[in-house]
């Protein structure tokens, strides 16, 4: 199958909390010197895109700003389209990006990463407003995340508790939403089947991309777990890391 782009996640990829991980760096250059074009995308929603084009470059990650792809941006565009005023539950990082929408009277719940802000108090409010009508608006519905500490838990089962509680279904604007792999491939101006995703996420990664039609590749890296791949469906590339992904696009492309 046709290779013309790669789209790769951030962490569990290319670095760990504040750790490069090991090989990543040359991995990346190989892969840039393929001319393929890349994007990055990722749905994290503990940094804002500021903090994540600092951070990838103190990392000596050249990653150019139209390069990226963040699902809270993805959010903050769904929200101005609709014409929404959120109540946030998410980490204090992305106040700065959602200040322009904010109003008096709540018509949305926009729920990230929140962190400790996950309280009794913030998810019953989110409650009332949802049984009011407002619609829920999702960062992204990641189970869990890996810091160099280990897992821990991430938006998606808070999303799922409020989506219990209320029977109704978020709109996820992250990954694994169709909707937001479409918006990466419009920038790319490549066809799905000839674009690659690669991730540490089974579900949220190569699943969602297996389910927009395009090819994926799981790393074992990062949140990665010995017998993830065996949980979803599809084919998809399974390798040891990003260095194993350079090798294995290099040798394709001859």
């Amino acid at each position: 199958m046709p290779l013309h782009a790669i789209c790769l996640d951030l962490a569990g990829v290319l670095y760990q909390g504040p750790r490069l991980l090991q090989g990543a760096q040359d991995a990346l250059q190989r892969l840039r010197a393929t001319g393929l074009p890349l994007r990055f995308v990722t749905n994290t929603s503990q940094r804002n895109r500021s903090q994540i084009l600092n951070d990838l470059a103190s990392l000596n990650l050249a990653v150019d700003e139209t390069e990226l792809f963040t699902a809270p941006q993805a959010a903050h565009d769904y929200l101005t389209r609709h014409r929404l005023t959120p109540y946030c539950l998410f980490h204090p990082n992305l106040k700065e990006e959602f200040s322009d929408l904010e109003g008096k009277q709540a018509t949305a719940i926009l729920i990230g990463d929140a962190g400790r802000k996950f309280t009794y108090e913030h998810l019953d409010q989110a409650f009332r407003l949802l049984q009011d009508g407002a619609p829920l608006i999702a960062i992204g519905e990641n189970r869990y995340y890996q810091l160099d500490d280990g897992l821990h838990l991430d938006a998606g089962p808070f999303v799922r508790a409020l989506e219990y509680a209320t029977d109704c279904r978020a709109i996820i604007t992250g990954k694994p939403s169709p909707a937001f792999f479409e918006q990466v491939l419009a920038d790319l101006g490549t066809r799905a089947e000839d674009t690659l995703m690669v991730g540490d996420d089974v579900h949220g990664d190569v699943e969602g991309a297996l389910n927009s039609g395009m090819q994926a590749c799981l790393v074992q890296t990062g949140k990665y777990r010995a017998g993830d791949e065996k949980t979803i469906t599809g084919e998809f590339q399974l390798e040891s890391d990003i260095r194993s992904v350079a090798e294995t696009v290099i040798s394709l492309l001859g």
